[in-house]
């Protein structure tokens, strides 16, 4: 029988799970730049964070590898339907917007929105003073923070910054006077950096549930992935990997 028939009589994966199983490797997506969720470390060049600990989990339960594909919130999702990523596992914030373009697993973290912005800004001092006529707020392309600030902004400009911008390398030029982040990013900033200023936010401003992702149309590989993230919060793996990356405060148990 020619080669091509025999591959048209082979039975073909029904679910992703199958697929991933048949190909020996889980094709994760991830955003780099996200510190303590999945950060590549510039002086060693090692991956780092509770979803990178997470996918590394959820590989060896399925007996395969993990790869790891670089992406960002702005292109994501059309990684997810193109097959170009198994899933996504890099702190998704669970939007409506996106609901409409892919699953979600159980969310198992959950973060409010801060502003970033720096010491010696005499503008902005205070969460009343983002707001106003003639300031810039910096968010980048793709996350949760575009649409909340868009909605929230009255008088003040937003600044979309989509890759090679970086917030923190607008915000220091002066071009922009603060940027929005999560948890996770700010508390890199507070770690690493001496010139900035936390703003915290007025009772848990946007507010927001981080999840796993996967393309729709898939029942039995959601399936999958939200029982291992049950799984992980039944047996401890998610509580540690938490405590490791210093996420615990905003952990959902």
């Amino acid at each position: 029988m020619p080669v091509e028939a025999q591959a048209q009589t082979q039975p073909q994966p029904t679910s992703r799970a199958e697929a991933v199983r048949a190909r020996g490797e889980l094709r994760v997506c991830i955003w780099p730049d996200y510190f303590a969720i999945t950060w590549r470390n510039p002086r060693n060049d090692e991956l780092a964070g509770i979803d990178i600990d997470l996918a590394r989990d959820l590989a060896r339960r399925l007996g395969v590898r993990p790869v790891f594909v670089e992406t960002n919130f702005r292109d994501f999702m059309g990684r997810l339907e193109q097959g170009t990523c198994d899933v996504a596992m890099f702190g998704i914030g669970m939007t409506p917007q996106r609901a409409a373009r892919v699953e979600f697993a159980r969310p198992y973290l959950s973060s409010a929105v801060y502003a970033v912005t720096t010491r010696d800004n005499p503008v902005i001092t205070r969460w009343e003073d983002i707001d106003q006529p003639g300031n810039s707020v910096a968010v980048a392309a793709g996350t949760y923070m575009e649409p909340l600030m868009r909605q929230t902004l009255r008088h003040a400009t937003l600044v979309s910054l989509a890759p090679p911008q970086t917030r923190e390398a607008e915000l220091q030029s002066g071009r922009v006077d603060v940027f929005m982040s999560d948890f996770p990013y700010t508390r890199r900033m507070v770690m690493t950096q001496e010139w900035v200023r936390i703003i915290e936010p007025p009772q848990g401003f946007g507010e927001t549930r981080y999840a796993h992702a996967v393309a729709k149309g898939d029942p039995a590989w959601l399936a999958v992935v939200d029982g291992f993230v049950a799984a992980a919060r039944e047996d401890g793996t998610l509580a540690r990997a938490a405590e490791r990356n210093g996420l615990t405060p905003i952990l959902l148990r």
